[in-house]
């Protein structure tokens, strides 16, 4: 009986998540895994692709376990992590680019949650090495602004993190070379919706191509949406 009781309290003490996870990491794990699976039902990540991340606390970020499909993840398989990326708590290990996620984290201190996964269309701009920059849908410059292109770099090296930090200042969502998407926001939902605003806008852009015909907004007209972005973004659209 001694040895259960032990077994008990190193499970609890590997494992918060046991009986001990307040009410808000509680209902952080639930969105990991519903967003989890609303990436992979929309086939933005196959296999055990992509990677979801939040911020807990100034000190600790939880995020998705590497090796895992997104949409069978179970809130107790998420993995707590520092801003250094050690291990505080959890059964697996993290993603492993989980550094990018602590960079970005580290350089937006307004950003409360990450999304990176391989939406199809949006990916085969990365590849063809095009950014998505052209101001040609209003909707998504007052949303997204430009989607830039960072370098190619090694998955989940710190190369990854060094060919996004140009951006990550100024962009909510960029395109990695021959990679993927990666987008970000003040929650989950808000990087969620960034990441499936990339993708529609990749296929409108695609789609303009293909018809032989773009039609860029003027100088005029950008000045227009970009303070109504402004707006929005003062009302927490």
């Amino acid at each position: 009986m001694s040895y259960l009781n032990e077994l008990i309290k190193k499970t609890a003490a590997t494992m918060p998540f046991a009986g001990k996870a307040a009410g808000k990491e509680r209902a952080l794990r639930e969105e990991l895994v519903n967003f989890g699976k609303m990436l992979h039902s929309q086939g933005f990540v196959a296999a055990t692709d992509g990677n979801l991340s939040v911020r807990l606390d100034s000190g600790r970020v939880l995020v998705t376990p590497t090796g895992f499909s997104k949409g069978m993840m179970r809130q107790e398989d998420m993995v707590i992590v520092d801003l250094h990326g050690k291990k505080l708590s959890g059964f697996y290990n993290p993603s492993s680019e989980i550094a990018m996620h602590l960079t970005i984290y580290r350089m937006r201190p307004d950003v409360g949650a990450i999304v990176h996964a391989h939406p199809c269309t949006a990916t085969g701009f990365a590849s063809a090495g095009i950014a998505l920059d052209e101001p040609l849908c209003s909707e998504v410059v007052i949303t997204l602004g430009a989607v830039p292109l960072a370098p190619y770099a090694t998955t989940g090296t710190m190369e990854l993190s060094d060919s996004l930090r140009p951006f990550i200042p100024f962009h909510d969502a960029i395109l990695m070379a021959n990679h993927g998407v990666v987008a970000y926001g003040e929650d989950l939902r808000r990087a969620y919706m960034r990441m499936e605003a990339v993708e529609h806008y990749a296929k409108i852009v695609l789609a303009t191509r293909q018809l032989g015909s773009a039609r860029s907004l003027n100088s005029r007209e950008l000045e227009k949406l970009v303070a109504v972005r402004t707006q929005y973004a003062k009302n927490g659209r």
